[in-house]
């Protein structure tokens, strides 16, 4: 019941139905810690380009687009995360390009 109330409470300023991806330990003696992190960046790649689901044919077909200053919001958004900080921006939001051509999504410039 305390993880309830406490994930709750870290999670207030969330949209419902938006994907968290947490990571729980939990001890022997009942007690436990958790990390929630940004969603993921197909999550935003959708959004952004107002999709429900990719491509089946990556490279192939393209089911939306996007700009590239889309991308770059996603990528400050997901240079929050721990394991990103030691990243710069633009690494960031290269691999997010990636992301997008592997679900047909278009970046624009």
């Amino acid at each position: 019941m305390d993880f309830c109330k406490e994930f709750n409470a870290r999670t207030a300023h969330i949209s419902p139905g938006v994907p968290i991806p947490t990571v729980i330990n939990i001890q022997p003696d009942r007690s436990f810690t958790f990390v929630t992190k940004t969603p993921t960046v197909s999550y935003f790649l959708k959004k952004a380009a107002c999709i429900e689901k990719g491509t089946g044919r990556p490279g192939h077909e393209t089911v939306g687009s996007i700009s590239l200053k889309h991308v770059y919001e996603i990528a400050k958004i997901k240079a929050t995360d721990e394991h990103l900080k030691h990243l710069e921006l633009e690494a960031i939001a290269s691999t997010i390009i990636g992301s997008a051509r592997t679900l047909g999504v278009r970046v624009v410039p």
